[in-house]
């Protein structure tokens, strides 16, 4: 008989399966036509029915299967039954059959930290701008991003009626990712990929000093990642407290599973401990190739304004 598989890729099987009924969800509350739209602390902080939803479906989900898991979710829910349909126990097949890298086998329960973004890109999932939209779930051990799941409800929603909705991309450290074609922006290019909506002076310095050739100005921590390992930017340039930790372990890991690299503007790594302040105050610097020169050009009064 074949051994159980290891925990970590138990665990990412049933984050891979929660991430689809995840999708499932938003884009069931998208066709209600009623959001349930709540600003959290302004107009550009909003929560919706599917975020309040989609975060209940994934914290019950896993921590039933591993209740002794830390997870901490983006949104400040009261405790509550959560309704049984919402709760998902199948693990995804393709994921178990992985074998799990050996520094990771022995890991406990306990010793894992989950971190949820429930729907990323909530301000342009109000707006319609449904392809910035992710749902995030990342897996972190010993304050390390070591595996996450990005799941697009919307993805191939521009082909229209009938178009197969949603896909879902995951990696582990030392493994690989998957659900993707990696692919790099042709090296006489440097696309900078930025905010849409929380922009300010430091922000749009410190992408002008990138030197690029192009900007793209879009939704999303995740939605950014997955343009950086799609070949759609090279480099992801947020100089500016406002993005969280949920935001960025799980696209992290796929990142760094692929060779790249996520850090704040001064070259740190940041820390997924359970008990770590929320906010990523030093801003994002994040890129598939050639981290250490967008790092270079990163300028001093912008490190000034972040240290």
């Amino acid at each position: 008989m074949a051994s159980k598989p290891a925990l970590l890729m138990r665990l990412m099987a049933s984050a891979y399966a929660v991430a689809e009924k995840s999708g499932a969800i938003a884009r069931r509350v998208m066709q209600s036509g009623d959001l349930g739209i709540v600003e959290k602390t302004g107009a550009n902080d909003l929560q919706t029915a599917a975020d309040r939803l989609v975060q209940q479906s994934i914290c019950a989900s896993l921590s039933r299967s591993f209740p002794k898991v830390t997870i901490i979710g983006e949104e400040d829910l009261p405790a509550a039954v959560v309704e049984e349909d919402l709760i998902e126990t199948t693990q995804t097949e393709e994921v178990l059959l992985k074998p799990c890298p050996p520094e990771y086998t022995s890991l406990k329960e306990e010793e894992l930290v989950v971190w949820v973004d429930p729907l990323d890109g909530t301000k342009e999932y109000t707006e319609g701008l449904l392809d910035h939209v992710t749902v995030l779930i990342g897996v972190a051990y010993g304050g390390k991003a070591i595996a996450g799941v990005i799941n697009q409800p919307f993805y191939n929603y521009q082909l229209g009626a009938g178009a197969a909705l949603g896909r879902t991309m995951w990696g582990v450290l030392g493994l690989g990712a998957f659900g993707f074609q990696l692919q790099e922006v042709p090296s006489d290019q440097r696309i900078v990929t930025t905010t849409r909506s929380h922009s300010n002076k430091v922000v749009t310095d410190c992408v002008a000093a990138m030197d690029p050739t192009s900007v793209i100005k879009v939704g999303g921590a995740g939605n950014k990642i997955v343009q950086l390992v799609e070949g759609k930017a090279s480099a992801y340039v947020f100089a500016s407290p406002g993005c969280k930790k949920w935001d960025t372990c799980g696209p992290e890991a796929i990142l760094h599973a692929v060779g790249g690299k996520l850090t704040d503007m001064h070259g740190n790594a940041y820390c997924y401990d359970a008990n770590v302040k929320h906010m990523n105050s030093a801003g994002v610097l994040a890129t598939l190739r050639n981290h250490d020169y967008y790092l270079s050009r990163v300028p001093q009064s912008v490190r000034q304004s972040l240290s």
